[in-house]
């Protein structure tokens, strides 16, 4: 009996002595952690990105996620642009982002989702302000949130892969705009380990900074350019996605994600990936068939010459490394996307 109960108390110990570590381990790495970013802070060295968390909260009108005190942060080139391209002014805007409120407030199907002013004008601005268009956007955006949350949910720019993927330089949002205020979104296959990191990271990545750069108003206006240096492209790489996913995720973009993309250019693309690059064209819908230029291998810099009618040449030269885009991250407001 006394065998049986020291038996019994040893254990017990032995259970406690291991809830003791994994509790004390969990506190020195979340310590360590907020050490990390204390110093990074206090040096203003963007040698990790360090961002502030989305703090959601219950509008006091019952409108949903964010109270919004909202006042259109375009600039005066970029208002006439916004009237001309897209016949927004302020009544429109303010209609449009009323109708949706309503329309969300009834809506049975959403909940707990964002209305405030900048996250609503993101589908408005990306359907021309055709308010029955933007509530379907809004919708599959949400859905595939719903469908695929391995890719679209829970993003976190403090999760360690990401950072790591970060810290190599594979995407670099640009921190200067082309010459018709597009933001430039460079990546970098060379700077992607394929044997190490696997397609859901990669793609968890590109969703955090597209939804980063949505929330710019200027860039939801003039829209988006990505310029993607394929040097250094091998096998490796393209299997890391399977054919199914590529079709799910060119139709997320294409129907699911309020971008205006202005241009996609491909450079120094080898030939072993001629097959693949065809099969990602031929998923794409006309219009953005007709915004992808190739260009041939450059040396010096990266050349975003654009061949349509309604283009004119720009250059733009880098030096790429990771610390724009973690700049990029610091100057955001966004840090954590449930």
């Amino acid at each position: 009996m006394q065998q049986r109960v020291r038996v019994r108390v040893q254990v017990h110990v032995a259970k406690q002595k291991n809830f003791t570590f994994v509790k004390s381990e969990r506190r020195k790495r979340k310590s360590y952690y907020y050490a990390r970013a204390s110093s990074l802070i206090r040096a203003e060295t963007p040698a990790r990105v360090v961002l502030r968390i989305w703090t959601h909260r219950r509008n006091s009108s019952g409108m949903g996620l964010f109270d919004d005190n909202y006042v259109c942060s375009l600039s005066a080139d970029t208002a006439k642009f916004a009237k001309e391209d897209l016949r927004e002014d302020q009544a429109t805007r303010e209609h449009g982002i009323k109708a949706m409120r309503e329309w969300l407030t009834k809506n049975p199907d959403i909940k707990n989702c964002r209305s405030d002013a900048v996250f609503l004008l993101r589908f408005l601005r990306c359907r021309k302000f055709s308010v029955p268009q933007a509530q379907e956007l809004l919708e599959r955006y949400l859905a595939i949130r719903q469908t695929y949350p391995h890719w679209f949910r829970n993003l976190d720019v403090n999760e360690a892969d990401l950072l790591e993927i970060i810290d190599a330089g594979y995407i670099v949002p640009l921190p200067e705009k082309d010459c018709f205020g597009r933001q430039i979104i460079l990546t970098r296959s060379k700077c992607l380990d394929a044997m190490k990191f696997n397609s859901t990271q990669m793609a968890r990545l590109h969703s955090l900074v597209v939804e980063v750069l949505m929330d710019d108003e200027e860039s939801q206006v003039r829209g988006f350019v990505h310029v993607n240096d394929e040097d250094g492209l091998s096998m490796s790489h393209l299997s890391m996605w399977s054919l199914a996913d590529v079709r799910t995720m060119m139709n997320c973009i294409q129907k699911s994600t309020p971008m205006r993309l202005k241009g996609t250019h491909f450079i120094n693309l080898p030939g072993i990936a001629n097959a693949f690059f065809e099969f990602f064209i031929s998923l794409l819908n006309d219009k953005l068939r007709g915004r992808i230029q190739v260009t041939a291998r450059l040396i010096h810099g990266i050349n975003t010459k654009t061949k349509q009618r309604n283009s004119r040449p720009t250059r733009t030269t880098v030096t790429c490394t990771s610390q724009s885009t973690r700049m990029f991250f610091q100057r955001s407001t966004v840090a954590r996307f449930r």
